[in-house]
């Protein structure tokens, strides 16, 4: 069961000619050309390809989540914050499927708050609620010890 929402945003965005086409939104803040990679049986050419597009967004929106999160625990969330997003995609029964690996870093951060908040933005965050029970998603917390996996 999918729970409703009132969207306070809607994006929108078109795309045109599968992997080896164009994908740009209405308001011309994006135009991309795309490319299928070789691993997947394309040319590898210029373009850029529906999972670093996936990558780029989720990685952002964690960050938000991990900001509006922060925010409600009183830990500042560091200028500095970076997430390394992963996405993969392979063969399952039915089709195709993705795999998602987030690597956050909170330099500055103690790592037990730092792994709190990982594990709340994980909550809260639109794109980990559009992915849970649906693909599998690693969060690895780069702790000054060493990465550390927090969630799986």
């Amino acid at each position: 069961m999918t729970t409703s929402i009132t969207a306070l945003y809607t994006a929108h965005a078109t795309a045109t000619g599968g992997r080896e086409g164009t994908a740009s939104t209405p308001d011309g803040r994006l135009s991309v050309k795309l490319s299928t990679p070789k691993e997947l049986g394309g040319g590898g050419g210029e373009g850029t390809n529906p999972e670093q597009l996936f990558a780029s967004g989720y990685a952002a929106c964690f960050i938000g989540a991990l900001k509006f999160v922060g925010g409600q625990k009183k830990v500042a969330v560091p200028a500095d914050a970076s997430i390394d997003a992963s996405v993969g995609i392979g063969q399952i029964p039915n089709g195709f499927g993705l795999e998602v690996t987030l690597t956050v870093n909170l330099p500055g951060v103690p790592d037990e708050a730092a792994r709190d908040l990982i594990e709340a933005a994980h909550v809260v965050c639109p794109y980990s609620n559009a992915t849970r029970g649906n693909i599998n998603v690693t969060l690895i917390h780069k702790a000054a010890s060493g990465e550390v996996i927090v969630a799986q």
